[in-house]
């Protein structure tokens, strides 16, 4: 079985989980990283004997539009697919349709569906470790199950939760910006999705293209990209009453 992973996970989360799912269908697999600003994602094309894992981050209950753009410029060609969002412990509301949706125009069938947890990208502390060997061990499990589905030549689809029309997207607000500690490396330029970092002064931020990913602050050598303290220690309040108690991968077959 030829298994084409396609992912968008600025700080590595989404690619974990999904990696996990992907090794355990024990396939010929192909990646492609849907954060890359310099890539030509027409060019990638499937067919109808083969599987996607398709796995994106929910940002406040959506999937980043940028990611959808890219998703809709591959060509699915039939092939089936398994969508994974992946959230950082609180909830992923409208994502998952809206995955479904973009993979539906860009020409995938619909297999199984998976909400998985992984370590927040912006409150680390919330579902820290995660994905861990007990959502491992799920999603492993899982996979035999749809390996079994798929052999059995079911064309059934799984009934993934949502609202149409979304909820409404929020603003980026949560802006990373360079310590005093910035040394202009570039790297976080070079690595942005967005390319909202000037890549000849990177101390220049576009708040406007931002997508508050995380992916500078994870990337930087020096730990030089910092949120603002006093928007961080509010959202912390906010997330502590949601986010404490572990939440459950939920599947969809």
């Amino acid at each position: 079985m030829n298994i084409t992973e396609l992912y968008f996970s600025p700080t590595g989360g989404t690619q974990k989980a999904a990696d996990l799912l992907t090794s355990a269908l024990a396939g010929q697999t192909q990646t492609v990283d849907l954060c890359d600003s310099r890539a030509d994602f027409s060019a990638v094309s499937l067919t109808p004997e083969d599987l996607a894992v398709i796995a994106v981050p929910s940002y406040g209950g959506r999937v980043p539009a940028v990611a959808i753009q890219r998703l809709s410029a591959v060509h699915g060609n039939g092939a089936a697919a398994i969508l994974m969002v992946v959230y950082g412990n609180r909830a992923f509301e409208d994502t998952m349709v809206e995955l479904e949706d973009a993979a539906r125009q860009a020409g995938f069938r619909i297999a199984a569906g998976v909400a998985a947890v992984a370590e927040h990208s912006i409150a680390r502390q919330f579902a820290a470790g995660r994905p861990d060997a007990q959502d491992q061990a799920q999603l492993t499990a899982f996979a035999a199950q749809i390996r079994q589905k798929l052999a059995s030549g079911s064309s059934a689809e799984p009934a993934i939760p949502g609202n149409r029309p979304y909820k409404k997207a929020g603003g980026s607000s949560m802006v990373p910006k360079p310590t005093k500690d910035c040394v202009s490396c570039g790297l976080c330029a070079q690595s942005c999705p967005v390319q909202a970092i000037d890549p000849a002064d990177p101390q220049k931020v576009d708040g406007h293209a931002c997508i508050s990913c995380m992916r500078c602050v994870k990337v930087c050598p020096h730990g030089a990209r910092k949120v603002n303290p006093l928007m961080m220690a509010a959202v912390n309040t906010m997330l502590k009453k949601v986010c404490s108690d572990r939440k459950e991968n939920q599947l969809f077959l």
